[in-house]
């Protein structure tokens, strides 16, 4: 008896699992290098750290409120075009025309008309093909005066030498009860659509006649912004043909005090391309919003299956190794859990406390644990039987020690193997209850993007760029922590 007791004890004080370790894995750096060896360990490890990378700068360079400040806000977008494919489809022989935008600070001349200062602000666009600007667009940032308010006359010169009128704009005067110097435009800026503007419409028609005498032209005031950067077809089809060459914009700010100030003048003249991935029906930059998935789908993948894991882990260890009542209430709860119709329940929740992805979060890990709480209690049953745990037992160690130190390191390859086989599970689930709607609106996650452009029909009218990179990186999201799983094997085993 003596002998028998004598072989379980460990060698120089180290416990007994230690001495059961390779040297190489034993630690995290030697782990790393036995997982750098297997190619899907290299491919996942080095597209895991992109994704780090990618989250990090996310992070750090958008502000806190984006989704509320930014992205679920129309007018932070008005100035870009809508729907807009990428600008790099160019390359692939798209006939497009480039956004082209200017902030203006300080006049470029300053004269004197009467009693009034006139300020002038122009902006220059370049016209070089057949495709003329989707819109053109004028926001004031901030204007300050003392007595009259000024006025703001908007006009283009043509590369035809015409010169039309686009807006008569006049500032909002003194309010009851206001003391000078008067403010206006700097909490919210003021934007005019100036392709919508019935002065601009009435002036090139009056163009038109005085230029073009006797050829046709249809429906001027429903497509003004053609109209505007071009001239009637000769063929007297009634169609409008792009005029191309350089168009000046200018503002002229007409003030009565030289004291008066203007804060800025923002030009944009819109494109029928946008930026790296395009934009949506509301003019959103699509490549900000995948940008911002990153650490979205980082946070939901990691926390969502740790959490799960952990809890799993933990009822299982608890449940295989008290047995008894512990045992059965554990059971019986994952049973029920596991019986519970998930979406309904999200349906309920969301319609009592709203959309938030806290929320869907807490949904998928209220779900995920069963599952895992089985096979480890299943595994537990077996080890608690060996002896390992006899011998601990026999030593007196607490039922805590042995759960911590003897039975979860012979269970931890598997439940490490869980974690990361969880991660893109959470990741497709959170997609698919976006894509159901059941997501926060004021957080842009991929599957939010995909149930928004479905919504508008962007698959059926062919906006394929606002369809499938947001499904492309769901895919590859999860295909990262796949190799990472399949890499860990070799160091698990």
């Amino acid at each position: 008896m003596a002998q028998e007791q004598a072989s379980v004890q460990p060698k120089a004080g180290k416990p007994p699992e230690i001495e059961e370790r390779s040297p190489e894995s034993a630690s995290l750096r030697g782990s790393m290098r036995v997982l750098w060896r297997t190619p899907s360990g290299r491919a996942g490890v080095i597209l895991f750290v992109l994704l780090v990378i990618l989250s990090i700068y996310v992070v750090f360079t958008y502000p806190i409120d984006f989704g509320k400040a930014e992205w679920s806000n129309p007018v932070y977008w008005a100035d870009n075009p809508k729907t807009a494919p990428p600008a790099w489809t160019t390359w692939l022989g798209h006939d497009a025309i480039k956004q082209q935008s200017a902030t203006l600070t300080t006049p470029s001349d300053v004269t004197q008309r009467g009693a009034a200062e006139v300020r002038e602000f122009p902006f220059t666009i370049d016209v070089p093909g057949d495709i003329a600007p989707t819109f053109l667009a004028m926001t004031l940032t901030g204007i300050e005066f003392n007595a009259r308010p000024p006025v703001i006359i908007v006009s283009m010169k043509r590369p035809d030498g015409a010169e039309v009128r686009l807006a008569n704009i006049s500032v909002q005067g003194p309010r009851p009860g206001e003391t000078a110097p008067y403010q206006r435009y700097y909490d919210v800026p003021q934007r005019i659509l100036l392709t919508q503007e019935q002065t601009a419409a009435d002036s090139i028609t009056q163009v038109y006649q005085q230029q073009y005498p006797g050829v046709p032209v249809n429906d001027i005031q429903n497509n003004l912004s053609e109209a505007l950067f071009g001239k009637p077809n000769a063929d007297g089809s009634g169609t409008i043909e792009t005029l191309s060459g350089n168009y000046v914009v200018t503002a002229q700010v007409l003030v009565a005090d030289p004291n008066d100030k203007v804060a800025g003048i923002d030009f944009v003249s819109g494109g029928n391309v946008y930026g790296m991935m395009g934009t949506d029906s509301l003019g959103r930059d699509l490549w900000r919003g995948l940008l911002y998935g990153f650490p979205v789908a980082l946070i939901i993948a990691v926390v969502t299956s740790v959490v799960s894991t952990t809890i799993g882990t933990a009822l299982g260890l608890l449940s295989g190794y008290r047995l008894g009542k512990t045992d059965i209430v554990i059971q019986r709860t994952g049973d029920i859990v596991s019986n519970l119709p998930a979406l309904p329940l999200l349906v309920f929740l969301v319609f009592f406390l709203g959309s938030h992805l806290w929320l869907t979060m807490l949904v998928l890990v209220a779900f995920s644990w069963p599952g895992l709480t089985i096979v480890v209690r299943t595994m537990v049953l077996q080890i608690r039987e060996g002896q390992l745990v006899e011998a601990a037992q026999a030593l007196g160690a607490s039922r805590t020690r042995i759960m911590t130190r003897h039975l979860f390191p012979q269970i931890a390859p598997y439940v490490v193997a869980t974690t990361i086989f969880f991660a893109p599970g959470a990741i497709l689930a959170e997609a698919s209850l976006s894509f159901l709607g059941l997501g926060d609106p004021t957080i842009p996650t991929w599957g939010q993007m995909l149930e928004q452009g479905f919504q508008t029909g962007a698959v059926y009218v062919g906006y394929w760029w606002w369809v499938l990179p947001p499904g492309i990186l769901i895919i590859a999201t999860g295909v990262v922590f796949m190799l990472l799983a399949l890499g860990m094997e070799s160091v698990v085993d």
